[in-house]
């Protein structure tokens, strides 16, 4: 009798993993359209229902959908955690159609991140077809639909969820060339206005208080606040100056990014922002926002790449890669609350949120049978050793 391998059940379903990713692909879900975002999460649901044999509890907050699986009734031991909003508009299929081509998946939000739900539900369908449903037994499965605009609406869900299990495996993209996140930056995000006073810039250009003039000053601090060596990036992204082009500006907006490997760091850059003041004592500058997610160090993902690695060794792929990247995720939220967490389990690809956008086919089924070997490991043991 052929020992049972999970790579090759996954191969045996591949074609059926494509066909899932191209349909999720095609139902748009940018974040903050909600017919849309019901439409995906819909999508999901179905996909779920018929890979784990139970429909997911959708949870609504916000009017945003997020879908919640729970399996089995016991005590919870792993959450697989992803979403399925993208930063792409509506009409986007139209420049970047779902398709595959040369072995190439590309697609609006393929990479980031859809092909990495349909992998984690196909790799728990795995496990259930392999070793039953009580081999899932504690798993906890939470598809969210706000990861890309800052998780408002989730992050509490996401943070209840995660203080009852004991391992969070995140299905985001993989770093290149397959690579595991084993840390992230935290992430800061801020809107800066100045204030002045507006006057005609025709006629008595003097009365006014130049609110672009004092921005421009405010935006050499900023980005003064990063440190290289310390892994500190300050960012100013974005902004308007004034309303017409005859009239002396009286207000200015800002935006800033801001991501830091600690949290010494963006507290650090924080204190500066909040204390920023104005070299015209007639202008006034007021700050927003704040820290958005905490940094997720590799600490937190220590021991599970180690059985992530293992996990790969048993199906002979090649040896798994760990790297610390600038992006966030979900997962700095449960890092944070001391619960062991590795990310980047998902595809394999590249191009994040640009028209590159794309997915390496052959990799999808070594990424689903690496995690159901994982998951199917972490689970059948009595206690996780961390």
């Amino acid at each position: 009798m052929t020992e049972f391998s999970y790579l090759d059940a996954a191969r045996d379903v591949s074609v059926d993993m494509i066909e899932a990713s191209l349909g999720l692909v095609e139902r748009e879900s940018p974040s903050g359209d909600h017919l849309a975002l019901e439409s995906s999460a819909a999508y999901v649901a179905e996909l779920g229902q018929r890979l784990l044999g139970q429909p997911p509890e959708i949870v609504r907050t916000g009017n945003v959908p997020h879908l919640l699986w729970k399996i089995g009734s016991g005590d919870r031991r792993a959450l697989l955690l992803g979403h399925h909003d993208t930063v792409w508009p509506i009409g986007s299929l139209t420049e970047l159609p779902a398709l595959v081509v040369d072995g190439i998946m590309r697609g609006p939000g393929c990479f980031d991140m859809k092909v990495g739900i349909v992998q984690g539900l196909f790799a728990c369908s795995l496990i259930i077809e392999h070793e039953g449903l009580d081999a899932l037994d504690g798993v906890t499965i939470l598809i969210t639909g706000d990861e890309e605009t800052g998780s408002q609406t989730s992050r509490s869900l996401i943070e209840s969820e995660a203080t009852q299990v004991e391992a969070v495996l995140v299905l985001e993209a993989a770093a290149p060339g397959g690579a595991l996140k084993i840390a992230r930056k935290g992430v800061s995000l801020y809107e800066i206005e100045v204030r002045g006073r507006a006057a005609h810039a025709g006629l008595e250009p003097e009365l006014g208080i130049n609110a672009g003039l004092e921005m421009a000053t405010q935006i050499q601090r900023i980005a003064g606040l990063g440190d290289l060596n310390a892994g500190t990036s300050v960012v100013p992204t974005s902004g308007t100056i004034g309303t017409t082009t005859n009239t002396v500006p009286a207000s200015a907006l800002l935006t800033v990014d801001v991501r830091a490997e600690t949290s010494e760091e963006q507290n650090r850059v924080d204190l500066k922002i909040r204390g920023l003041t104005t070299l015209n004592p007639e202008a006034s500058v007021h700050v927003s926002g704040g820290p958005n997610r905490p940094p997720m160090g590799s600490d937190m993902s220590s021991v599970l790449f180690d059985h992530a690695r293992r996990a790969a060794r048993v199906l002979g792929l090649p040896e798994l890669e760990g790297v610390a990247v600038g992006g966030a995720s979900d997962g700095n939220f449960t890092s944070a609350l001391g619960i062991p967490t590795l990310d980047g389990l998902g595809a394999v690809g590249g191009g994040a949120h640009s028209v590159d956008e794309h997915v390496v086919v052959a990799s999808i089924p070594e990424q689903t049978a690496r995690l159901a070997q994982l998951l199917s490991g972490l689970i059948s043991t009595r206690s996780m050793p961390y």
